[in-house]
């Protein structure tokens, strides 16, 4: 009995003991990733397998899953089985390679976690052009065959430009293929013969640029049997157009005719708005045209801010077969900016010319009043007052009456007067007889007042002038009330007693050069600004 137990302790102590030992021996829960160098570059489109592992206890279960940083794409399992293959859209041609992060996540049952973040350095594949089905080339005789292997049936996928490249023992003799894809042929007659018995397939090559990757196309040439109808081709290609007035639109039109360019007759277009030029439509060559319009300001009237129209465009051939293009255009109303700076300027304009027009007249009133007052100062010093008390006027009447006979005394305009008693003799030249009556302090007045007001003029004119000079200061709100300011500067209070004719015009004509003169800041509106 005490064997037995003797074996039980033992046994309980040695289960303890290797317990005890594997809890020394537990590591962190960690994620091994893959030991290769280059294991996360991946190019586009190259799928990418690993499996995930883990440092944990031996007796573990582990699950394993992706962080919320992940891609659509990315797949990873409870087990760690991880699998992508990057699109090919996720790197483009100028980049060259670009970095996706990712974590990764493990949870063991004891609800102990660990997490690694990886990034994915993804290259950048070209890849070659696409060719699909082309419809055939049908060629007639006696015409120039044109057919174009244009983007609807040639794509790259990488948006590559592309070019087209001949394979000469392939093409028919006497055709031309150019690096846009137009192929022109002129069959002859033993030709377009041998065409009719039996159709021609030509192979050519379509090559991306730079990388220069290649890829061989198919077409099928043959005769012309049916009267097949012609086909309108739009660049741009958009159906809805959405521009503002004074904008140009120019689209260009390419027709094309299975039975050759000879079999077009007529192309047009039908608008459901009148004010639209037949004359908009341009003629390049025979299957090439351009449709310029601009709207001018006044297409959309007030108080509409947008117009709708639609225009068709149509093709007929010489059977009457018909291909239609309906395009779609808003047009909104805009302010004619120009027209409004025009507006402005000539306000700008009108005022200056009135301002100097009146710096003018007070000039020549200037010289007047100088002329007038230096008379009046000559006129007083040559004049004489006499006054003398006489008895009678008999008295004075002999004393004078010789000489006012005499030719001398009228030569010289001696006058007597003789009133009552007291006799008045007034002795001077005719130019002081012009300016009697003229006080010479009212003369000294006015002269003032001009001097005074004309030097205002000029000086809230340059001030107005330099100050509105631009097309953007006269945008402001301010212009039109400093426009009443400098009017109201204008304004005479003394226009009678200064005697200004209201009719009167300047000897010289109010050009931008005689505004510049007076205002030196003044700048026209076809200079630049």
């Amino acid at each position: 009995m005490n064997r037995i137990a003797g074996i039980g302790i033992g046994l309980w102590l040695s289960l303890l003991g290797t317990t005890n030992g594997h809890a020394q021996d537990i590591k962190p829960l960690q994620i091994i990733l893959p030991a290769q160098a280059t294991w996360n570059v991946v190019p586009e489109g190259t799928p990418v397998r690993f499996t995930l592992k883990a440092v944990a206890g031996p007796n573990d279960t582990l699950r394993y899953r992706l962080g919320p940083d992940h891609l659509e794409s990315m797949q990873l399992d409870s087990l760690g089985h991880f699998s992508w293959t990057p699109g090919y859209d996720l790197v483009d041609r100028v980049q060259g390679a670009k970095l996706i992060p990712v974590s990764f996540e493990v949870r063991n049952h004891q609800g102990q976690t660990a997490s690694e973040q990886v990034e994915f350095k993804v290259m950048h594949v070209n890849r070659p052009p696409v060719v699909t089905d082309m419809r055939p080339f049908y060629v007639s005789y006696r015409t120039q065959n044109t057919y174009s292997l244009n983007s609807d049936f040639v794509r790259d996928d990488d948006g590559d430009p592309i070019t087209f490249v001949p394979v000469p023992d392939q093409m028919p003799e006497g055709s031309k293929l150019n690096s846009q894809g137009e192929l022109t042929w002129t069959p002859s007659l033993s030709q377009f013969n041998r065409l009719r018995e039996k159709p021609q397939y030509m192979e050519f090559w379509v090559e991306d640029q730079p990388a220069k990757t290649r890829t061989k196309g198919r077409l099928k040439i043959e005769v012309t049997t049916l009267d097949l109808p012609p086909e309108i081709t739009v660049i741009p290609k958009q159906t809805h157009y959405k521009l503002r007035e004074d904008a140009t639109v120019n689209l260009k039109f390419s027709l094309l005719d299975p039975n050759g360019e000879d079999d077009v007759t007529t192309f047009g277009f039908l608008s459901d708005n009148q004010d639209i030029p037949k004359t908009a439509l341009v003629r390049n060559t025979d299957n090439q045209y351009e449709f310029i319009w601009k709207p001018g300001y006044d297409f959309v009237k007030d108080p509409r801010d947008s117009l709708n129209i639609q225009i068709t465009f149509y093709v007929l051939d010489k059977a009457q077969n018909r291909d239609e293009r309906r395009i779609t255009f808003t047009v909104f109303n805009t302010i004619n900016e120009a027209e409004k700076d025009r507006y402005y300027y000539n306000q700008y304009r009108q005022l200056l010319v009135q301002a100097w027009g009146l710096v003018e007249q007070l000039g020549e009133k200037e010289e007047q009043l100088k002329k007038d007052y230096k008379k009046a100062k000559g006129g007083k010093r040559n004049r004489s007052m006499i006054n003398a008390s006489l008895g009678a006027v008999t008295g004075v009447t002999p004393a004078v009456s010789g000489a006012s006979s005499s030719p001398d005394t009228q030569k010289t305009g001696r006058i007597v007067s003789a009133v009552g008693g007291t006799a008045v003799l007034t002795m001077g030249t005719l130019e002081a007889t012009e300016v009697i009556g003229k006080s010479m302090k009212d003369l000294l007045d006015r002269y003032n007042y001009v001097l005074g007001k004309r030097a205002e003029l000029q000086n809230k004119g340059d001030i107005f002038a330099r100050e509105y000079a631009l097309k953007s200061a006269r945008r402001n709100g301010d212009f039109v009330k400093k426009m009443d300011e400098f009017r109201n500067a204008m304004s005479l209070s003394g226009l009678v007693a200064l005697e200004l004719d209201a009719n009167w015009q300047s000897k010289k004509e109010a050009t931008d050069k005689a505004i510049k003169r007076t205002f030196k800041d003044y700048q026209p509106l076809d200079e630049v600004q």
